[in-house]
């Protein structure tokens, strides 16, 4: 018997399997408490898997990924042999793309200037730049990376993109790889982080990168905005940058070790603004739609999709 298997830690198994056997009936679905033979499963949807959560699974055709993100995936020891599909939907796609926006448009009208202000009962007159005087650099220029470009891009930022391969993007200046690194980061004020995670990616928020943005552009110094992986950053280069004056701000959605331990610095750094990993959740509903056509197309003989190339690790 061909069936897909949820093992889907800190989700609701039950919920998420009765949905997808509507959409996907007869097609049978089961949970990990359920009585079946590991051998059946043709499909696993997985988030957070544990140690043991392919054991037996010796016939898949493909592993499921809840996250749009699979460098936690890539890492588990006993992974499979079989194609990784990732998490692309345009619902969680809007959702890091209103985070981006909010956070750059929210920096880039000098935010913390006039929170500092109103706290001391201050009126400054100090006047915001405008969107067009402003450059936004984005690392990581795939699904996530285009889909916030296009939608910073009628707001007016000089947009820049870096990214691994080259990318032509309307309206964005690209660069490409290590050599054009610094020339990207020279030109921006804010920095957007939506890299994968992946060995030559790992700490690469650190001082070094802070200390080659832009300096002459946003009062106070550039900004940092980090939706990617906790493991992009080195936090204590960033308490630092931020105490400093190397960074003006940061935004951060990840962390190093999460949830944010409540011994962290970060915690009290006025200018830094701290969210509990929450910029591009998609719904349920967005998960069953994408996952239960999957299924049925690849059950239909069509091919996989956003199938992770595992020598790049996205």
């Amino acid at each position: 018997m061909s069936m897909l298997l949820l093992h889907m830690s800190d989700i609701d198994e039950a919920s998420w399997a009765e949905m997808l056997r509507e959409v996907l009936a007869p097609y049978p679905v089961v949970v990990r408490t359920d009585n079946f033979d590991p051998a059946d499963v043709r499909y696993i949807l997985v988030w957070k898997p544990t140690a043991d959560a392919f054991d037996g699974l010796s016939h898949l055709k493909a592993v499921l990924s809840m996250g749009a993100g699979v460098d936690a995936l890539l890492g588990h020891p006993n992974l499979p042999d079989a194609p990784i599909v990732r998490f692309v939907d345009d619902d969680l796609s809007q959702r890091m793309s209103d985070y981006v926006v909010a956070h750059v448009a929210m920096h880039q009208r000098l935010y913390t200037r006039f929170r500092a202000d109103q706290r001391a009962r201050r009126w400054t007159q100090l006047y915001p730049p405008t969107a067009t005087t402003v450059t936004v650099g984005i690392m990581g220029m795939g699904v996530l990376g285009q889909d916030a470009a296009r939608r910073l891009l009628p707001l007016g930022y000089e947009l820049r993109g870096w990214s691994r391969s080259p990318k032509s993007i309307e309206g964005v200046a690209g660069f490409t790889g290590p050599k054009q690194f610094d020339d990207f980061l020279a030109g921006t004020d804010i920095l957007v982080n939506l890299l994968p995670l992946t060995p030559d990616t790992v700490g690469i928020l650190n001082r070094d990168t802070f200390a080659k943005l832009k300096r002459d552009g946003l009062t106070g110094g550039p900004v940092i905005i980090n939706t990617g992986r906790g493991g992009h950053q080195k936090e204590a280069d960033i308490v630092s940058a931020l105490s400093d004056g190397t960074l003006a701000a940061a935004s951060l959605d990840v962390f190093e070790v999460e949830p944010l331990p409540v011994d962290s610095p970060l915690w009290d750094i006025e200018n830094c603004y701290i969210t509990p990993h929450i910029a591009a959740i998609s719904s349920k509903s967005a998960g069953i739609s994408y996952f239960s056509k999957v299924i049925l197309d690849h059950e239909a003989g069509k091919p996989l999709l956003h199938v992770v190339d595992r020598s790049r690790g996205y």
